[in-house]
């Protein structure tokens, strides 16, 4: 995310500020307060991911498009909401962002189902993207040169410390369970956080504008969000619904969609009355054109990591959020410590810093796989954080300089709008990496449930022995589990009882055996056997699923080899990084 704000920072105005007055440090608290909440439920989400989809009988696909939507609805109202604020003002954009948002927390805490609250989240996304980009350019008017360096490194500050927290604090509010909130408390938590900031907001923030702002290109805008949710609604929801004919037809119309956006966009940028999203004239620039695809690419591993990460620890291994939060504690705190370092290295190594940083993430996710296909269903989490902290300490690498490098090998006066692509393509990333890891992850967690069984067979026949059952009655039982624990495992929504279980579990109550043995076959079965499977399961299938991250970050570490090569001291000065 850091990555965002250093491509934005080249939109901001050059206006000088005015340091005559204390507001100005009201006025960067209230901004940032923004940015941190941004920062906070993009990570918060993902912790929470388990006991949202208990609570509401969410299936799979619906908790991908808990996350996915956010960051899709955000991607479509970047530098849309960029334009806006040149336009309209900045002030009033802010404000109507931070109302929108604080509004869609509320809705999300107070969700009755999971397609309210994806509708929800949707709408936070878009005033997420109102909010953004106003950020900086409010920073730039406020602060004179010579006070913009301290107000952006706290702008850094706080985008390190609500991606730092948002797994740990998300974790310790569900555990709270304040009030009886459960997972909502990671929503409500913005409320104060908002109204707060919208009455100091009204108060404190000057009004500025671009002067000459150019017009809103709202067919581009409308052409290009048609666009990516036609490609993005199908991954996340097709394979739940047995790829039915209308995702097919999405999936079809997407590519047609993107590439009449470009044609619409070409079309305008040869016209001098018009002011399209993206001059086409970039895409000549092979910095531009290879830094979208290294967006896209990059961001589709990071989050979509967290999401199987978490899924894996609560669901499979039954940890509580917080302890699952604790765990990623080491990949952010690294991820904040590469951020900070990442400016030295840049002036020593250019350009090849991405590669430094893809490379250690790609060392960190194959020791992710190591340790699982060492511990296996006798994994324990911190075993994972050494191989965390070294993907940490890559993202850092990348994350902090990555939009700085790129733009410094931009030659044409567009930077500006390059970033603004740049910051919605790498949003574009986060969605498709979250439904195409959805899609591996949940295939092989029914793909993998009968191999998952059989490795608990023999401690199962062992207490089943024990509890005094011939070799025909435990053959009986065997089967009943294994057949139970397949169509669990092969249903949409984990957290239910399928036909079959329920049958066998009938037949077991109303057998003939004496109570103190259905007992002890009911403890054999649910006390030592599903547990055992569900670890296993879920170890094995998220140690394939990260194969999937190895090759987003390889490919990433292979196109930065294909950005032209600069010199260090090109690359934009920027918050958190080079």
């Amino acid at each position: 995310m850091d990555s965002i704000a250093a491509g934005l920072k080249t939109t901001a105005p050059p206006d000088q500020g005015d340091t005559g007055s204390p507001a100005r440090w009201v006025v960067l608290a209230v901004a940032l307060s923004a940015i941190f909440m941004q920062m906070l439920d993009t990570t918060i989400t993902m912790v929470a991911l388990p006991s949202l989809q208990s609570d509401l009988g969410a299936t799979f696909a619906e908790i991908q498009l808990v996350v996915a939507v956010y960051s899709l609805a955000f991607a479509c109202a970047l530098v849309t909401g960029g334009r806006l604020g040149d336009i309209y003002g900045r002030r009033k954009i802010f404000l109507i962002g931070m109302l929108g948002f604080t509004i869609a927390s509320a809705l999300c805490g107070a969700a009755p189902s999971s397609a309210f609250l994806i509708g929800s989240r949707v709408l936070q996304g878009l005033c997420s993207g109102l909010m953004f980009p106003q950020v900086l350019s409010i920073i730039q008017v406020t602060f004179s040169a010579k006070e913009r360096p301290k107000a952006l490194a706290m702008y850094g500050a706080s985008v390190g410390l609500g991606t730092v927290l948002g797994p740990v604090l998300g974790g310790w509010l569900i555990d709270m369970d304040v009030l009886g909130t459960d997972w909502r408390a990671i929503f409500y938590v913005n409320l104060p956080v908002g109204l707060i900031a919208l009455f100091l907001g009204m108060a404190k923030i000057p009004e500025s504008s671009a002067g000459g702002a150019r017009r809103l290109d709202v067919t581009g805008a409308t052409i290009l969000s048609a666009g990516l949710f036609s490609l993005i609604l199908p991954l996340v929801i097709g394979r739940e619904h047995d790829w039915p004919g209308w995702s097919l037809v999405l999936l079809a119309l997407s590519p047609l969609l993107l590439a009449e956006f470009f044609v619409y966009e070409n079309r305008l940028s040869k016209r001098a009355d018009k002011s399209p999203l993206v001059p086409t004239g970039l895409f000549k620039e092979r910095s531009f054109t290879v830094g979208l695809l290294i967006s896209v690419v990059f961001f589709a591993g990071i989050p979509s990591f967290f999401m199987t990460f978490f899924m894996t620890l609560q669901i499979g291994f039954d940890y509580t959020p917080i302890s699952a939060g604790v765990v990623s504690l080491g990949f952010a705190v690294l991820i904040a410590v590469g951020s900070a370092r990442s400016a030295a290295v840049v002036r020593k190594l250019g350009t090849k810093t991405l590669a430094v940083g893809t490379g250690l993430l790609l060392v960190g996710m194959a020791g992710v796989i190591g340790t699982l296909h060492w511990a296996g269903s006798d994994l324990r989490g911190y075993q994972l954080i050494p191989s965390l902290m070294i993907a940490g300490l890559g993202g850092g690498f990348f994350l902090a300089p990555c939009t700085g490098i790129i733009l410094a090998g931009i030659r044409s006066r567009e930077a500006g709008s390059a970033s603004g692509m740049l910051a919605t393509v790498q949003q574009v990333g986060i969605a498709i990496g979250i439904a195409v890891a959805g899609i591996l992850f949940y295939g092989l967690l029914g793909s993998n449930a009968d191999d998952a069984s059989r490795s608990a067979l023999p401690e199962l026949r062992r207490e089943l022995a024990v509890a005094g059952l011939s070799e025909t009655e435990q053959a009986n039982v065997t089967a009943a589990f294994q057949t139970c624990f397949h169509d669990r495992m092969n249903q949409k929504d984990l957290t239910g009882t399928p036909e079959s279980c329920a049958r066998i579990e009938e037949e077991m109550a109303n057998g003939p055996a004496p109570q103190e043995v259905k007992e002890k076959v009911q403890d054999a079965v649910t006390g030592t056997a599903v547990p055992e499977a569900r670890k296993a399961n879920f170890s094995d299938s998220f140690e394939q699923v990260v194969y999937w991250q190895i090759g987003c970050f390889g490919l990433s570490c292979l196109l930065v080899l294909a950005l032209p090569k600069i010199r260090p001291e090109d690359v934009q000065d920027v918050p958190g990084g080079a």
